[in-house]
């Protein structure tokens, strides 16, 4: 039995490898500063620390032990000699670790703020190139009303940009500097916490030691916008993956973001767009699992919370990936606009113009409904579309129908017509573009 490796937590916990040498050097000029140590020791200690984070960042040290954090401070030994052993005064490994994983954080926050508005540039700019495309729009997976297709697509890049928002106010959650509250009650040490924050770039420090070492809300809040936002990437992949069917061709991608059949020479598989949709299932695991995780822990730190860290460098490495393949498939969309056209004529999606119709003419929107539903039943028995029929068939359902009934058979004019605010009118696109 190797006890050891049960609990190292060395194989994933070096991506924090940066970040402790920098918590430890601020905290360093913070005891020197307090007179807590003095300025030889500190000036030993930080430029020890400095040279382990150089050796790192060009691979020269391969890091051994029980986590990244005991084997920087072994390593610093080596080097510098028992000095060394001063730099943990007057904090705890519990503080540490989470210095660590917030600064971690804070970075990753904000490459994935940046990836997200590359994504929503990309859904932008396939918006903007097909402004007056017409397609079915779909309620159940049924032709339902004609829409934009650019109007459509935006669909996501407003999902994204609450994403956006969600991460950028997560992220003021993350930015609470810990260190000071040691094991968890706080130290004897005369320490200055601000110093510390401010040295590290926090805008605030934590206001209870307990509530510090055991909290993990920030991960989960983290983990937990990880989950919506691939959710919301994998709606788009199904998206995706339907439209280039043979069945829809709505939408054709680049070879590069497609593979064949192993048998079928003829396919083109979206294995980019699967794999998206595929990996929403990880993101939503690493929630669930520090959720399970934190469930039962009493106060206030346990040794479970060491778990933390394998969620949450995954669902960080796997969020990043998803939004690089999505935005640089979504670069390579390019739409049928005839076949969307085309579909439209499936399903008597101008049922509601008719009705609305209908309704300009004083039948109450009720009535007029009904109305239509009896025309579409009398078509589908005679095998029409409401094309097909002449002003004498439109009268037997209602003798306020005229001859201008078929100008309302029209799916651009459909899409027009629908000027309010939001609604699918190419003023209304443009304007989301804009503020977008």
């Amino acid at each position: 039995m190797n006890l050891e490796k049960f609990v190292s937590s060395i194989d994933y916990d070096v991506k924090l490898t940066k970040y402790d040498i920098l918590g430890s050097i601020a905290h360093t000029k913070m005891l020197a500063k307090c007179k807590i140590i003095s300025q030889s020791d500190a000036k030993k200690i930080i430029n020890g620390l400095n040279s382990i984070k150089k050796d790192s960042e060009s691979g020269k040290i391969k890091f051994t032990g029980e986590d990244i954090h005991t084997s920087i401070e072994a390593e610093l030994k080596k080097r510098i000699g028992e000095v060394a052993g001063k730099m943990h005064t007057a904090r705890s490994r519990n503080d540490q670790v989470l210095l660590a994983e917030r600064l971690y954080l804070k970075d990753e926050i904000g490459i994935i703020v940046e990836e997200i508005d590359g994504t929503i540039d990309a859904i932008k700019k396939v918006a903007q190139k097909n402004l007056s495309a017409v397609m079915p729009g779909f309620t159940h997976l049924q032709n339902a009303q004609p829409v934009l297709f650019s109007h459509w697509f935006l669909s996501y890049g407003w999902m994204l940009k609450r994403d956006k928002e969600r991460f950028k106010d997560c992220y003021k959650r993350v930015d609470v500097m810990p260190l000071g509250s040691a094991a968890f009650a706080g130290t004897e040490f005369p320490i200055d916490r601000n110093f510390v924050a401010k040295e590290l770039g926090f805008s605030k420090i934590s206001e209870n030691s307990v509530d510090t070492v055991s909290d993990r809300d920030f991960l989960i809040e983290f983990l937990f916008d990880c989950s919506l936002l691939s959710m919301h990437l994998s709606r788009l992949a199904e998206e995706i993956i339907i439209w280039t069917s043979a069945q829809f061709g709505f939408i054709a991608l680049s070879e590069r973001f497609t593979t064949g059949s192993s048998i079928m020479p003829q396919k083109k598989n979206p294995d980019f767009a699967e794999l998206i949709r595929g990996k929403t299932g990880r993101t939503y695991g690493n929630l669930i699992s520090l959720l399970t995780m934190m469930k039962g822990l009493p106060l206030s730190y346990n040794r479970d919370m060491q778990e933390d860290k394998e969620p949450l460098f995954d669902s960080v490495e796997t969020i990043k990936n998803m939004l690089d393949v999505s935005s640089a498939m979504i670069d390579t969309v390019k739409i049928n606009s005839e076949k969307m056209l085309s579909s439209c004529k499936n399903g008597f999606i101008l049922a509601t113009d008719v009705a609305d119709y209908l309704t300009s003419k004083g039948i109450p929107f009720r009535t007029a409904y009904n109305i239509v539903g009896k025309i579409v039943n009398y078509c589908i028995k005679n095998k029409k579309s409401f094309n097909d029929l002449s002003i004498a068939e439109w009268k037997k359902f209602s003798e306020k129908f005229e001859k201008s009934v078929f100008g309302v058979l029209d799916f651009r004019k459909s899409t027009e017509l629908r000027k309010s605010y939001g609604g699918t009118s190419l003023s209304s696109v443009k304007q989301q573009l804009k503020k977008l």
